[in-house]
């Protein structure tokens, strides 16, 4: 269950930066910049961690899926972005497949 901690961790963390990015102006602002390259990049040793104990399939469906749906989410919340019902219906679908690949992940 750890492994799967450090996953949420990794989504987490690449979800962080990827929020940042227009907060950061195309890089000209100092502070933003650095978190989102902080966030990045301690979310891609966490995945390092987890790729050596999870299926890859697992690994990434979760961390694809899990990060699109958060930054859509979190990009409606924050930048008032605006998600339709296509956008919405869609969004669940994602969430639907990553479930199933983590239910049905070979062993």
């Amino acid at each position: 269950m750890t492994w799967y901690f450090y996953l949420f961790i990794a989504i987490s963390l690449e979800v962080l930066g990827t929020m940042l990015l227009p907060l950061s102006q195309n890089f000209s602002k100092l502070v933003p910049t650095v978190a989102l390259l902080f966030a990045y990049a301690t979310a891609f040793y966490f995945l390092a961690l987890v790729s050596q104990r999870l299926p890859l399939a697992v690994i990434y469906s979760s961390w694809a899926g899990l990060g699109v749906f958060a930054v859509a989410i979190l990009s409606n919340l924050i930048y008032g972005q605006a998600l339709n019902w296509k956008v919405t219906l869609g969004l669940f679908m994602i969430i639907i497949g990553v479930t199933i690949v983590n239910v049905y992940k070979a062993s």
